[in-house]
């Protein structure tokens, strides 16, 4: 087995319990780390994101977020379409749409307010 160079998002959580329920909804799978439970590991066909335990998080105040680039987003759209989230406040889905960048993207925002973007790349 080799090792590729990869990025993996540390990101806050008042409740690695909470987190990993409502990630696992997302279809990541994973849980809190056996040596420390208040650190979490989940995935999702080749994503990989950790939580740490931040229990003064104050979500409206977050700045906590990732950018997760995909083959191919609209699957994992429909998923997040799936948690009926609303379109305002936290937690949130926003739209996907075809930017002007070239990028067809949308975003979630979770219950601590981390603000997940994820995209693929458009055709030219």
């Amino acid at each position: 087995m080799s090792l590729v160079d990869v990025a993996i998002p540390v990101l806050p959580s008042r409740s690695i319990p909470d987190t990993v329920a409502f990630y696992g909804r997302l279809g990541f799978e994973g849980g809190p780390h056996a040596f420390n439970g208040d650190y979490a590991i989940l995935s999702c066909q080749g994503i990989e994101i950790h939580f740490f335990k931040h229990t003064a998080l104050r979500p409206f105040e977050s700045s906590a977020g990732c950018y997760i680039r995909v083959q191919e987003v609209d699957p994992f759209y429909s998923v997040c379409l799936g948690l009926s989230l609303p379109t305002m406040g936290i937690p949130r889905l926003e739209k996907l749409e075809n930017k002007a960048w070239g990028l067809r993207e949308f975003a979630l925002v979770d219950a601590d307010g981390n603000l997940i973007r994820i995209g693929q790349i458009l055709a030219l």
